[in-house]
């Protein structure tokens, strides 16, 4: 169960994309949430809502306009955070895989170790043979991303992130890219992942997922928070009509 302790406190984040000759789009508006220690928050909405967005400004990839994100205790919009360091401690999951082609499995998991965490290369091995048996493709230490499904590569990734010892784990759409076939696999590692305590914050369409795994679920629409909740408040008795006319789409 979650801590009452936040490790993750947003305060009213704005973030507007100007690109020459066309409108300003302002992708996320005051928003403001928190993720306490051990809780899986899940973002859900409709594409274009910010969801992203808020999630990569929850590492520095996507600077903020106005407002604070602190984790564990460091802001991300004090001039002087190192960015670097603070991103060990908040591993990312993306919906491409982002592996490097001429590594192997392994490799991909124990090069960021030595030349990030300064591990030694024995250690390191150590870690990434007992992660990539952890997520169940510990026989294909020695394969390459082209050797290796759509899941198997998004298998990687996650221990890829899980080696550097989060403090927080972002998942962006981890499942939008893979074969219908494979998608479960990876939502039952994360749903493990969820019940061995891991801090997360998932942007996901799973509804399945979120209904199991969250401890709280945000709807965003347009830059905003809609609505959160427990999944049973979020989905069984929604409160606003946009969440309402959301839901009803797509379950």
């Amino acid at each position: 169960m979650p801590s009452e302790t936040p490790i993750v406190v947003v305060n009213d984040i704005c973030k507007t994309f100007r690109i020459r000759g066309r409108p300003p789009v302002q992708a996320l508006r005051h928003v403001t949430n928190h993720v306490d220690k051990g809780e899986v928050l899940v973002v859900i909405g409709p594409s274009g809502s910010g969801k992203s967005t808020f999630l990569r400004a929850l590492n520095g990839l996507e600077p903020i306009d106005s407002g604070s994100i602190v984790i564990d205790g460091v802001d991300l919009t004090d001039p002087k955070t190192d960015l670097n360091r603070l991103r060990r401690g908040v591993g990312m999951v993306f919906q491409h895989f982002n592996l490097f082609e001429h590594k192997t499995a392994l490799e991909n998991i124990t090069m960021p170790q030595t030349v990030v965490l300064k591990r030694k290369g024995s250690e390191a091995y150590e870690i990434g043979h007992r992660l990539l048996d952890r997520v169940g493709i510990g026989d294909k230490a020695d394969n390459y991303p082209s050797e290796l499904s759509g899941g198997q590569q998004q298998r990687v990734a996650i221990a890829r992130s899980l080696a550097m010892t989060p403090k927080v784990m972002l998942f962006d759409e981890v499942t939008s890219a893979l074969d219908p076939e494979t998608v479960g696999g990876v939502l039952e590692l994360m749903k493990e992942l969820a019940t061995e305590g891991t801090t997360m914050v998932v942007v996901t369409h799973e509804m399945g997922f979120a209904r199991e795994a969250a401890d709280r679920v945000t709807f965003m629409d347009d830059g905003a928070i809609i609505e959160e909740g427990t999944p049973e408040a979020v989905f069984d008795n929604p409160q606003h009509e946009r969440t309402k006319l959301f839901l009803s789409q797509i379950i």
